[in-house]
């Protein structure tokens, strides 16, 4: 058995004419395995938005969030991070050297 899915980012693509980014968000966090979710806004084109998505959850289907964008006429980009095991580990800063 593999390890849970815990937080994945996503780049998205929303046309303009579809769901708000309140609708995407509570389609999300109503999945199954789904504790959370932020969107935000990165970019307005004449027809589409790009979002960053943000998902946390105990245990994150990435095929259902997926599927579920694609019935709210999203396209995902890209998957820009992914987490899984027993605990989110954090990105800690590296300083560069001067």
């Amino acid at each position: 058995m593999s390890a849970p899915l815990r937080k994945v980012v996503l780049d998205v693509l929303k046309p303009i004419k579809g769901p708000s980014i309140i609708d995407v968000s509570r389609e999300l966090a109503g999945l199954p395995g789904i504790d959370g979710v932020n969107i935000t806004v990165k970019e307005i084109d004449v027809e589409t938005v790009t979002l960053t998505i943000t998902i946390e959850g105990s245990d994150i289907d990435f095929d259902m969030v997926e599927k579920k964008l694609e019935e709210l006429g999203c396209i995902i980009h890209s998957v820009d991070q992914a987490v899984a095991g027993k605990k989110i580990v954090e990105e800690e800063a590296i300083e560069q050297g001067e």
